[in-house]
């Protein structure tokens, strides 16, 4: 670089300083789109309309003009629709579904018919996915993800037809692909697909999980160890019964996941704009839902009252509930496993996790807890991403709720990082725990928490004093009871065998 390269570098920083905060997200979104567009290697334009006017499009893409502006408008997340192929899919779905509908009532040529169905087909077989490019954060109410599957549709359905990309006479991205359509009614009832159809991979992740805890439940059955209340000492258990709960604990969220997600069933097509069905046929809501049923293989039902339907994002909100609630449960069964794997000298040091990586740049030998930790951070993410959809349901107003991208994008989101974050917790981390017997059944032994055991028989004065006073001299309960003639030994012994204390006794001698 010479000298004047370095001036005319400095100059350029200084103009960029001078830039309102206004005109740097301008500039910034224009550098996004350039980028965005620069994956094509020709410099070759195709020239597009709408109503703000023309643009140029890359020759190449399959996308269009209205997608051009979103992807300068909203450079937001860096996460693009293509982040979630079955969003995508489930677009398709909807296409197809409506283009058939359409055909049938006389609306749409047979040949664009079948080309925008072949190309729904292509895409669901993972084609042209990289050309949903916009960002799924963004104003509209979704119009720029509706019209990104309209344009990529309509200009791939033209070169089946024999038809240069943008030459829209034949197939237009509204006037065919969007036919008898609003993103108010598409939109959503994509998302509803595409929910229903994650939410079954999150469950099936779910199951997985709960299996591997009930086997370590049935590895674990004889291990004694101490249980805790308050991170206190409270009456033994077997660490089997401890990985068994969590067994249960999540296995009950599979039910609850699936009566959560049943009201994605529920779909709004043919409501258009805002539910009174404006610019659609009569009986277009009937042959769309009939179609979309074939194509999904979705026991999809049409809501009785469509303008309800459109403005109602109730689905979401109770389905991001079950979402949370899993979350929180793996949150608190992850925090136990980094109790009981702490140590090792000064911990619990209960079981073992397996060693993922070191863990210190400074504490030579320390291996830290990093799978369930990650799951912790998960379950955070997915407790705020909750509450994002929380509000922006709330803040939906009269016929339309304009935020239901960011309770796309959050839901979606949440559902990803639970099935990763499950699938790692599995294989890296539960499949390998092991058990520390010896140090478990020695906890109980040198126990206070025995003393409980003892109070049908001596009662809750007398063992209340006994536990303090074991505390107190550091002398084990046994030899307490014993000195003072509480019990004979015979019963004591019968008493304080920590298998009998597993499960309800009788409390009096016969």
């Amino acid at each position: 670089m010479n000298k004047n390269d370095i001036l005319q570098f400095l100059k350029g920083i200084e103009l960029l300083r001078n830039l309102t905060d206004g005109e740097l997200n301008e500039l910034a979104g224009h550098i996004h789109g350039k980028q965005c567009n620069a994956q094509y290697d020709s410099e070759r334009t195709r020239s597009e309309n709408d109503l703000l006017g023309e643009r140029e499009v890359p020759a190449e893409a399959y996308y269009g003009v209205q997608t051009l502006r979103a992807m300068e408008n909203f450079n937001i997340s860096a996460v693009t629709l293509n982040s979630f192929p079955s969003l995508i899919e489930a677009l398709s779905m909807v296409k197809e579904a409506a283009a058939e509908a359409n055909h049938e009532l006389g609306l749409l040529d047979r040949s664009v018919r079948d080309a925008i169905v072949l190309t729904c087909h292509e895409i669901r077989n993972g084609r042209f996915h990289d050309q949903f490019v916009v960002d799924m954060i963004q104003g509209g109410a979704g119009t720029s993800t509706n019209m990104n599957a309209n344009e990529v549709i309509a200009n791939r359905a033209l070169e089946m037809l024999g038809y240069e990309k943008g030459d829209y006479a034949w197939c237009h991205p509204n006037n065919h692909v969007n036919l008898s359509q609003s993103t108010n009614d598409a939109y959503p009832t994509a998302v509803k697909i595409a929910l229903y159809n994650l939410n079954r991979k999150l469950v099936a992740a779910l199951e997985t999980l709960v299996e591997s805890f009930r086997r370590k439940g049935e590895e674990f059955s004889h291990v004694l160890k101490m249980g805790r209340t308050q991170l206190q000492d409270a009456v033994p258990m077997t660490l089997g019964q401890e990985f068994g709960s969590y067994a249960v604990t999540l296995e009950e969220e599979i039910e609850r996941l699936n009566m959560n997600a049943g009201p994605f069933l529920e779909i709004n097509m043919g409501a258009t704009a805002i539910g009174t069905g404006i610019n659609s046929e009569p009986g277009y809501s009937e042959k769309v839902t009939r179609h979309l049923r074939r194509i999904t293989g979705l026991d999809l039902v049409l809501a009785p009252d469509l303008v309800k339907a459109t403005q109602d994002t109730g689905a979401f909100v109770i389905y991001s509930s079950a979402v949370k609630c899993l979350a929180i449960k793996l949150s608190k069964i992850c925090n136990d496993l980094r109790l009981l794997s702490s140590g090792p000298r000064t911990g619990i040091h209960e079981i073992n996790l397996p060693p993922m990586q070191p863990g210190s740049s400074i504490m030579p030998g320390k291996v830290n807890p990093v799978i369930p930790e990650v799951v912790n951070q998960i379950a955070f993410k997915v407790m705020g991403n909750d509450f994002t959809v929380t509000m922006a349901s709330e803040a939906g107003q009269l016929e339309l709720n304009v935020f239901e991208p960011v309770m796309v994008h959050s839901l979606f989101e949440s559902v990803e990082l639970l099935i990763n974050g499950m699938n790692t917790l599995r294989y890296r981390c539960i499949d390998g725990i092991t058990a520390n017997e010896e140090h478990c059944r020695s906890m109980v032994e040198k126990s206070i928490g025995l003393v409980t055991a003892l109070v049908p028989w001596i009662g809750y004065k007398s063992a209340n004093e006994l536990a303090a006073e074991a505390l107190s001299s550091g002398e084990s309960v046994y030899s307490l009871v014993l000195s003072k003639n509480l019990l004979s030994k015979e019963k004591l012994d019968q008493i304080l065998v920590p298998e009998n204390m597993l499960r309800p006794g009788k409390m009096k001698d016969e």
